[in-house]
């Protein structure tokens, strides 16, 4: 048991990663999720069809394939499966345990198969199954416990096998207390002997199409059975009348050659009103006599004499029946019904009279009337004329059916009488005209049926008597015109169809009387056809409460094209049909108003529309299922299908499309049924995103695992190999992984050792490239350039700048950078620039300079031009006595910065005076190159004034 868990787990997580996407063999229904059909398959082993079925399969159609074998555990994993039918294999052989696993398993259809024995366990496990059909088989054994585990079985039918000994079979059956009905037709069965008991709860057996004649068993072997069916035998009178049939409801003993039922009439244990006598050989009048008196004073709810060949029925012929229901005469040969003289008349309900050879209905005005008549039907047979009054003798009918005769006219009166008529049914017949008198009086009939006649022309008010009519059947006639008003009176028409016609102009005035009820419109099969798309008066103005809208297949060209605005008016269309039309072009605005719209189909024959427009469905948002099949598409954009956003069935079949964009398929967020069968897709890289979508998408992809490659038909396209798609993208990855991978290598060695070097070659190579773009003359536009902290900002203004810039006897151009700056240009370009145009350095030297990492980075420019011009142009002001230790946060740049010369600010008034006058010579003097050169050797630094 816990294998079996174990194999339940695997199989969750399975089928968590394939559900939605496609089955191997199988197509989930769109309308059911829990169901899947699995048909014509090439698979011998049913392993290969169900193994990627979800866990919550409930209904499975394995039909027409050649599997031979169910071994067990066949449908371990579909724990939850209710129906199942595999009928029209090649099955020969269940294995004991096929179904196990199968607890919720209620139908199972195993018919149409070589099956030649059922040995112990094939059905094990199978404990809620009601119904079990084993039909035409080749059984010919059964296990005496084959059913044992069906104690639920309700339904057996082992019809067409080989179980010619009943015994065996009663004997195979008899656990079953709950099976009521047994199916046990063209077996070959010759005698009926047993030894056990039918099952109690056994109610309806068919022993139709044996060989029985003599019956050989006990005379209570259908005690509790009500349904019984031994026709197609060869079943003598007195070995049917040896059986106990006192509780059988219905018998049917149809074309036994040796049965004479009015012989066992006389000494029958069955009541003779519950005996169905067709097939009996009652032909002539004398047999129906004898029959009748047997039935006298019974209460016949129905009285069967179909295929007793009777061709005549004279006056009262059956009047003696008592009979209160239905009478059914179908397949005799019987001419006329002479206004029903041959029945009496009282209570009499439905009337059959099919498949005779009836040609006239007579006038019955006079004719005595059945009053509980509601039902007759005349279908099947040869009538060419219906003469006034015809009906006159049923004044209660509510349905009619003449259908499928030879009837060619309608006289004015034929209906007359039949106010409460609800049905009538007139198709198939060859019918030419119809006018205003023909359904006079009809004021109660709901549905007319008229199809497949020869009406050419439907004239003004012709229907209009039928104020209650909701449905109105004209497809298949010849009709060419439809007058003004011809629906008139039609006030609560629901579905017309006129579909299979010759119309071939459509317009508003057409449907006049209808527009306010009019909900279904079939104009299926006619003659419309466009040439061109300008601006059109739509038909439809006015049909506001139309949702079923069928225009598909038009003759013999199709519609070609559809104008614009044709759909306007038809707000509540739901359904909108127009295949088979070989459309040349659809502007974007063909469905524009339809936004009710849920079904479209425009399936082709490949003769037509190659390109849909972008934006062609932008209003079709509630749309849900869309059928584009042979359509010859060769590309989809994703504009065509943009606002699709309720979609969930796409149809692409047969169309040309060897590539597809995914975009447009992800933009249908609620999309569940994608059909790409027989579309020559590529297996290329153009195709590379579609197929990893298909193989990870959520909706169905139907055949996905028998989609085959066009360049390559041995090759299926959802594992075709993609490794090469990105060969040039890993190529580029691979570059670029390698530098960064030298880069974050080098570089922190390169910072580490070199980190000063570099940084002092780039702002000499800076300082080099700004001497070449000035002259070399040696002018300077300011006298120093000041380098401070804002902090610091107060001491310049207030005390420097009063005595450098605004005394008379110093005068010296300063460059501030809040105030010389040049505006929009770098700051770093600033600094630079000022430096290089300043004759001297000066830097203003605080604890919040040393700080600064901008006051840092003028120290160091100014250093390098230090170095580039070989002499002092660097002068240090300190406003703090600053410690050595501190200033070690120089490193190796402390030594090359300050050399010689720093001036310290005094804090006593009288050395102030000193301070300007140092400051004001070291800014304006220049050094000799000896001194340059002193510079650049002392190691000793002395303050040029410290006080």
């Amino acid at each position: 048991m816990k294998y079996f868990w174990l194999q339940l787990v695997f199989g969750l997580f399975f089928i968590s990663l394939v559900t939605g996407r496609g089955f191997r063999n199988c197509i989930q229904k769109f309308e059911r999720e829990d169901s899947f059909i699995c048909l014509n398959r090439l698979e011998v082993t049913i392993s290969k069809v169900v193994s990627d079925l979800p866990l919550h399969t409930r209904n499975l159609n394995i039909s027409r394939n050649t599997i031979k074998e169910l071994p067990s555990n066949s449908f371990r994993n579909l724990p939850h499966l209710q129906n199942l039918t595999f009928d029209q294999n090649n099955l020969e052989t269940l294995s004991p345990g096929a179904f196990n696993n199968l607890t919720d398993l209620q139908y199972l259809d195993l018919s149409y198969n070589r099956i030649y024995n059922l040995s112990w366990g094939v059905f094990d496990g199978l404990i809620q199954l009601k119904h079990l059909y084993l039909q035409q088989n080749s059984i010919s054994f059964l296990h005496p416990e084959v059913f044992v585990p069906l104690f639920s079985l309700q339904s057996l039918n082992l019809s067409e096998n080989i179980l010619s000994n009943f015994s065996e079979v009663v004997n195979s059956i008899q656990p079953l207390q709950e099976l009521k009905n047994l199916m046990l037709c063209n077996n070959g069965i010759s005698i009926l002997n047993h030894t056990s008991r039918l099952p109690s709860n056994l109610s309806q057996i068919f022993l139709c199409k044996n060989d029985l004649q003599d019956l050989k068993c006990h005379r209570d072997v259908f005690e509790n059975i009500s349904f019984l069916d031994l026709s197609y035998n060869k079943i003598t009178t007195s070995s049917i009348q040896s059986l106990d049939l006192t509780k059988v409801t219905y018998l049917h003993i149809a074309s036994n050659p040796y049965l004479d039922v009015l012989k066992y009439l006389d000494n029958a244990t069955i009541k003779p009103e519950n005996i169905d006598y067709s097939g009996l050989h009652l032909s002539n009048v004398t047999k129906l006599g004898q029959l009748c008196h047997h039935l006298r004073g019974k209460n016949m709810s129905s009285l069967n004499l179909l295929d007793n060949g009777i061709t005549y029925l004279p006056q009262n012929a059956l009047e003696n029946c008592s009979l209160s229901g239905t009478v059914d005469l179908s397949r005799n040969r019987l001419k006329a019904i002479n206004c029903l003289h041959f029945l009496k008349p009282p209570r009499l309900e439905t009337l059959i009279v099919e498949h005779n050879l009836l040609k006239q209905l007579t006038n019955c005005r006079e004719a005595p009337q059945f009053p509980n008549l509601k039902s007759i039907s005349f279908s099947y047979n040869r009538i060419w004329s219906l003469n006034y009054y015809a009906f006159a003798f049923s004044p209660n009918l509510e349905e009619l059916k003449l259908n499928i005769n030879n009837i060619l006219f309608l006289d004015n009166n034929t209906f007359w009488g039949l106010q409460r008529l609800k049905s009538l049914h007139l198709d198939n017949n060859l019918i030419t005209d119809i006018y205003k008198t023909t359904f006079a009086g009809l004021k109660q009939l709901t549905s007319l049926n008229l199809r497949n006649n020869r009406v050419s022309v439907i004239f003004e008010n012709v229907f209009m008597d039928l104020t209650n009519l909701t449905i109105l059947d004209l497809g298949g006639n010849k009709i060419t015109q439809v007058k003004y008003g011809a629906f008139n009176g039609l006030k609560c028409l629901s579905k017309l169809y006129l579909d299979r016609n010759q119309i071939t102009k459509i317009s508003g005035d057409m449907f006049i009387g209808v527009e306010a009820t009019l909900q279904v419109l079939d104009l299926m099969s006619n003659q419309l056809h466009f040439e061109s798309s300008r601006q059109f008066s739509s038909p439809f103005a006015e049909l506001h409460n139309v949702y079923d809208l069928k225009l598909q297949a038009q003759q013999p060209f199709g519609l070609t094209i559809i104008p614009k605005g044709f759909f306007r008016g038809l707000t509540s269309l739901k359904a909108l049909y127009l295949s088979n039309n070989r459309l040349t072009h659809l502007s974007s605005d063909t469905f524009h108003g339809l936004s009710s719209l849920r079904f479209l189909s425009m399936g082709e024959d490949c003769n037509g529309i190659q390109i849909l427009s972008p934006g062609i469905f932008r209003n079709l948002s509630n749309l849900q299922i869309l059928d584009l099949e042979n359509m010859c598409l060769q590309t989809l954009d994703s504009k065509v299908f943009s606002n699709l956003t309720s979609l969930r069935r796409l149809q692409l079949t047969k169309n040309a499309l060897s590539t597809v964009n995914v975009s447009f398929l992800e933009s249908m967020t609620n999309l569940q049924y994608l059909d790409l069968w027989k579309c020559p897709l590529t297996c290329t890289c153009d195709n590379e995103n579609l197929r990893t979508w298909l193989n990870n998408s959520s909706p169905q992809i139907v055949n996905l695992y028998n989609l085959t490659c066009a360049n390559d038909p041995n090759s299926y396209f959802h594992n075709f190999d993609i490794r090469v798609c990105d060969v040039f993208l890993k190529e580029i990855l691979f570059c670029c992984s390698l530098v960064a991978v030298l880069l974050f290598t080098f570089i922190p060695i390169i910072y580490n050792k070199s980190y000063w070097r570099l940084r002092y070659n780039y702002f000499l190579f800076i300082s080099w490239l700004h001497e070449r773009w000035h002259s070399d003359k040696d002018l300077y536009k300011y006298d120093a350039f000041v380098s401070y902290n804002a902090k610091d900002e107060e001491w310049v203004y207030e005390k420097m700048l009063p005595v450098l810039e605004k005394s008379s006897s110093n005068r010296l151009r300063l460059c501030l950078h809040h105030r010389d700056f040049q505006l929009g240009r770098y700051i770093i370009d600033n600094i630079v620039d000022s430096i290089h145009s300043s004759r001297k350095t000066l830097c203003v030297v605080s604890r919040s300079y040393l700080k600064s990492e901008w006051c840092s980075l003028e120290m160091q420019l100014a250093s390098y031009k230090l170095f580039d011009d070989l002499r002092d142009v660097l002068v240090l002001v300190f406003l703090e006595n600053i410690p050595d230790r501190e200033l070690s946060t120089y490193h190796r740049m402390r030594k090359v910065m300050l050399k010689k010369t720093y001036i310290q600010w005094p804090t006593e008034q009288d050395a102030q005076k000193l301070f300007w006058a140092k400051l004001t010579k070291a800014l304006k003097g220049s050094t000799t190159e000896d001194d340059d050169d002193s510079l650049l050797t002392t190691e000793e630094h002395t303050p040029l004034l410290s006080i």
